[in-house]
């Protein structure tokens, strides 16, 4: 029966609660704006008392084969304190990024209706010589912003 519309709708925000609930979970001091205006889903306030900006970024199992962890047409020009969370429920794999790296690593859409947008791709896909199977892994270059936990926002 493919994706319900509830489901595909809701999976952001879905998956926006349920990392802000581990980032509570590990301690942090996590606000979450009444308005979503600037891309910014949560703030967190540090131990040092400054604070810093998340947009969290997610995608769901029931994207295209290949783009596990394909995130485009993202709008962002470099934002001092801003992080992106992105999540991939397939490869259940989770990359934190600061605005400068995200810059740094992202491709910029040349031209089209996306023009002037970002997109990343942390993901490639293989076939397994031995069982013809696909399977998504994460890009080497990016392997160093995968996280398991929030303690890059401590």
């Amino acid at each position: 029966m493919g994706v319900s519309f509830r489901h595909s709708a809701g999976f952001g925000k879905r998956i926006e609660y349920n990392l802000v609930g581990q980032m509570l979970m590990e301690g942090l001091d996590v606000y979450m704006p009444l308005v979503d205006d600037h891309g910014v889903d949560c703030v967190i306030k540090k131990e040092d008392g400054t604070f810093i900006e998340i947009q969290i970024k997610a995608r769901s199992n029931e994207v295209t084969d290949g783009d596990a962890a394909l995130f485009s047409a993202i709008t962002h020009e470099q934002t001092e304190n801003f992080y992106f969370v992105f999540y991939s429920e397939r490869l259940e794999m989770m990359w934190i990024m600061s605005s400068e790296e995200f810059l740094k690593e992202c491709v910029t859409n040349k031209n089209g209706k996306n023009k002037g947008k970002r997109s990343i791709w942390f993901n490639g896909n293989r076939t397994d010589k031995q069982t013809g199977e696909k399977k998504e892994y994460s890009k080497k270059q990016f392997e160093k912003y995968i996280a398991r936990d929030f303690s890059r926002f401590y």
